[in-house]
């Protein structure tokens, strides 16, 4: 007998059908999942260099034989890997790309063209770990059996066709000084690749990152030469970008871009998801001064995330994006020739399709100085020698090329200066203006403006919508120089929080900050900032027993870690002893958050315990790794009931002092030799028992 249907029964049928086939088809027909920034970044005029994530394919549609891959965290990489770039293009014909190693998929490395050539321009942050851009590349180029696209064993040796160069930025203060790079290199040579030359290392804690960089390069050119068979060329100075300026629109036009990091910022229609491209422009609710004193300057600030997505975790950081001030942005205007035109709408353009303009256009000459490019940074000996060809007399011209070729006579009157491209400039030339010098040059030259990262100092446990800062606004006058060295963000929040208060004049030291941003859209004391997480944190059971050092600013992660385990205690918990050593100079002047310590050692009892060294109100400096040791059979006892160490702040000398001291009370206490008391705390590290989080 046959199946009749009625009406209702091949609706439901079809319903059924049409599911099924959507289902199947998800992911490859519709359902896509979409990059909300890759739209939005390609109609500003930043888009990322093309749309492909496969870089071979880019490289040959491009004619390309030369990638340079960068993983960076705070710009110093990047700027690094697009020298490079445009070094191997000038001197030596290369065809050369620059790629963000977070663009491109890596499993077809193994088809790689074996007359091409890769760079990987690599830091590494933290402690031995690859930089948030890096992540994805090294946990498939580290893994056990990476997939390659022709389907080669690692036995099989898949990169056989791979020539690549590698340089590493690091710090030797930190234990696993350029780790990242270093891995990187093993993991390729035993994947069968061949590095050309050396590989290059710089070192931040040395203060010679520069200088390495260029003593390697050399060389590593020459190697380079030999093995592609190339001839160098008299290198000329070729754009990036094409400059236009606009008359048709002017700075109020509603496309122009005045420091607006995106089209839904210009539009006033800003939406997460907010993180290192898309920041929050987040209102301060609070703004405290924890110093004592007039000539020094700490802030407490507390920055509202609720109903932003924003989220976060006792022990992250917190992203502040910084403007420059009003003083260096007229400054470098100035110097340029380009104050009178500060306002004229420019067009900015990538001369090239592999190139990406690294800001929204179009925009204007002052948007471009004051939100966009690092104009504090010490300028680098590399470009200064580029600028020799446009200076403004011969004088100035023979200036330039003698400090570009000088390492010893940069040191001493640009870098131990801590000049900047506008205070050299007008060092060189006073009086005179630098017009000659391409507004092209200046955007490749600058590194890009980057966030900077604070440890939060409050608990998300407590304030999971309030973010709490902890700064010292950094004002440092240098032995023979003329200017104090202003920190740029620290110096900025000063001034939101002396508006803040009231101050008619909030501008500290007359750096006259744009704090209302673009369009006065940051009226009201508000801040950009993202969240970046960490993995400094607490045990998750709270009954473990923490050792925290943190002097001055250092103490910022352990307020928090504080804050928690008081909350804890207050809910009948219970809580595992908490040591906290803090450090300063004076108790009166700047023993930050004097009377909050009195408040939780109440709620927490005997559990909690301050332990204080105040250097300069003694016969003699007295430092929390001096009072580490004073108290090391507690702390034995302690780290042998399976106490947590945490360490924050200065990386170069304390961080270093503390470790020492620990390995030392390891083996007094225990009656081991020094090398096996620093092998219990190497262990410790390993078991993320021992964690840091310290900057130089």
């Amino acid at each position: 007998m046959a199946i009749e249907y009625d009406t209702a029964d091949i609706v439901i049928l079809s319903a059924i059908f049409a599911a099924t086939i959507a289902y199947f088809t998800k992911g490859s027909l519709w359902g896509k999942p979409k990059d909300l920034f890759a739209d939005l970044a390609h109609s500003n005029g930043a888009a990322r260099a093309g749309k492909t994530r496969d870089f071979v394919k880019k490289m040959a549609e491009s004619e390309r034989n030369a990638i340079f891959f960068y993983g960076s965290q705070t710009g110093t990489a990047e700027d690094y890997a697009s020298r490079l770039a445009k070094e191997g293009h000038a001197r030596f014909g290369l065809k050369t790309i620059v790629a963000d190693i977070e663009d491109y998929d890596f499993e077809n490395l193994d088809t790689f063209p074996s007359d091409h050539l890769a760079f990987f321009v690599l830091a590494t942050y933290g402690e031995g770990e690859p930089t948030d851009n890096a992540v994805e590349f090294y946990e498939f180029i580290s893994g056990d059996e990476p997939q390659f696209s022709e389907g080669a064993s690692a036995d099989d040796k898949p990169l056989q066709n791979l020539k690549y160069v590698t340089f590493g930025l690091g710090n030797n203060t930190y234990e696993h000084y350029n780790a990242i790079v270093r891995r990187v290199d093993g993991f390729l040579s035993k994947l069968g690749a061949q590095r050309f030359g050396t590989a290059g290392e710089g070192d931040d804690g040395a203060g010679t990152m520069e200088e390495d960089f260029l003593a390697w390069k050399e060389e590593m050119w020459q190697v380079v030469c030999k093995e592609m068979n190339l001839e160098e060329r008299e290198a000329v100075y070729e754009p990036v970008f094409k400059i236009v300026e606009d008359d048709s629109l002017s700075p109020d036009s509603d496309t122009v871009y005045l420091g607006e990091p995106n089209k839904n910022h210009l539009e006033g229609k800003s939406k997460g998801p907010y993180n290192s491209h898309n920041p929050y422009i987040a209102p301060i609710s609070k703004s405290t001064e924890l110093f004592s004193v007039k000539d020094r300057n700490c802030l407490h600030m507390e920055i509202d995330i609720a109903g932003s997505g924003l989220n976060y975790t006792t022990g992250d950081h917190i992203a502040i994006w910084p403007t420059n001030s009003g003083k260096e942005t007229d400054r470098l205007l100035n110097v340029l020739g380009l104050i009178d035109k500060r306002h004229s709408v420019i067009q900015v353009n990538a001369l090239d399709s592999t190139s990406k303009v690294p800001f929204p256009s179009p925009t204007t000459y002052d948007a471009v100085i004051r939100y966009h490019v690092e104009i504090n940074g010490l300028v680098s000996r590399q470009f200064v020698a580029s600028l020799a060809p446009f200076a403004p007399s011969d004088a100035a011209k023979a200036e330039l090329q003698r400090l570009g070729g000088d390492k010893d006579a940069f040191s001493e009157e640009v870098s131990s200066r801590y000049l900047n491209l506008a205070q050299l400039l007008e060092k060189l030339a006073p009086g005179q203006t630098w017009a000659g010098i391409p507004f092209s040059l200046i955007i490749e030259g600058l590194n890009h403006i980057q966030p900077r990262y604070y440890s939060i100092s409050s608990s998300s446990f407590v304030h999971k919508d309030k973010v709490a800062v902890t700064a010292v606004v950094e004002s440092i006058r240098l032995p023979g120089s003329k200017h104090i060295l202003k920190g740029v963000t620290t110096n900025y929040l000063l001034a939101l929080k002396n508006k803040q208060h009231g101050d008619p004049n909030p501008d500290p030291h007359g750096l006259t900050y744009d704090i209302t941003g673009p369009r006065n859209k940051y009226d009201g004391i508000h801040v950009p900032v993202h969240i970046r997480h960490s993995n400094f944190k607490l045990p998750s059971n709270p009954e473990k027993p923490i050792i925290m050092i943190g002097p001055g600013t250092g103490v910022a992660p352990f307020r928090a870690f504080v804050q928690e385990r008081a909350a804890h205690a207050a809910k009948g918990e219970k809580v595992g002893k908490t040591l906290l050593f803090f450090g300063c100079r004076h108790s009166s002047e700047d023993f930050l958050y004097k009377d909050e310590w009195k408040e939780f050692g109440e709620t927490l009892g005997d559990s909690f315990e301050l332990i204080t060294a105040f250097s300069r109100e003694g016969p003699k400096k007295v430092y929390v790794q001096h009072r580490l040791q004073e108290h090391a059979t507690e702390v034995d006892q302690l780290l042998k009931a399976g106490a947590y160490i945490y360490v924050c702040g200065d990386a170069a000398h304390m961080a270093r002092d503390v470790t020492a001291t620990f390995g030392k009370i390891i083996s007094e206490k225990r009656g081991l030799t020094e090398a096996q008391g620093e092998e219990i705390v190497k262990r410790m590290r390993s078991a993320n028992q021992y964690q840091e989080d310290v900057w130089s």
